[in-house]
């Protein structure tokens, strides 16, 4: 083995974080991604506002898979099925 060691500059970092972030959000808009949040303003211990925040973020392709059969692509909550 040789003992050459090299040195990455800071371009090539940054690069390597640049595709790591690309990869990352293809794994994550193939499988999809669900944020969810509570806001709560309150003033003096007493609630005046709770906001409960749900976002699905996925691609298209993903979201209308199931639709072509007529079922829902995702679960459907209103009957208790679990998602296919």
């Amino acid at each position: 083995m040789s003992g050459v060691v090299t040195e990455a500059g800071p371009r090539s970092v940054r690069d390597a974080r640049e595709i790591a972030l690309v990869d990352l959000l293809d794994r994550l808009l193939a499988g999809g991604v669900v944020l969810t949040g509570d806001i709560t303003i309150s003033l003096a211990g007493v609630d005046l506002v709770r906001v409960s925040l749900r976002a699905i973020i996925t691609s298209i392709n993903q979201a209308t898979m199931h639709i072509d059969d007529g079922e829902p692509a995702g679960d459907d909550w209103t009957t208790g099925r679990p998602p296919r």
